[in-house]
């Protein structure tokens, strides 16, 4: 089991987060404040996961991944909450990556070894694209 822990700095909606492994995360509601806002952590996390294991998956099939990025976009209800009802997740991955393994990658990244796909499923719209670019 994980423990992450978040505790209010005082100042304004700024927080200080520690992760399991005991780094710092800066959390902010406040535009000119530092940190994240809270609701852009749930589609980094989402990002953070899948492109972990699109990253093990390549290496493991001895892919030459030099540079992986995830563009994530969403949609939320428009009031409160601000539910999140789809996310598009759009994957560059550059090296000398072949696009049949790259496009496998993705899929189970998502479909089958993220934690966090698995419990949004449900009730977001997952989808993602990519694009394998090739380096000099």
């Amino acid at each position: 089991m994980g423990e992450v822990r978040l505790r209010w700095t005082g100042e304004r909606l700024q927080f200080a987060g520690e992760t399991s492994f005991g780094d710092p995360v800066a959390v902010g509601g406040d535009p000119e404040g530092p940190g994240a806002k809270p609701s852009d952590l749930l589609p980094l996390s989402l990002a953070s996961c899948t492109a972990y294991d699109v990253v093990e998956i390549l290496r493991k099939q001895r892919q030459g991944l030099r540079g992986l990025e995830v563009v994530v976009t969403s949609t939320q209800d428009p009031d409160p909450p601000w539910t999140f009802r789809a996310i598009h997740m759009a994957f560059l991955l550059i090296g000398d990556v072949a696009e049949h393994k790259a496009a496998r990658a993705v899929e189970l990244a998502e479909s089958k070894y993220c934690a966090i796909a698995a419990t949004l499923r449900p009730v977001v719209d997952l989808t993602h694209s990519f694009e394998v670019r090739a380096t000099g």
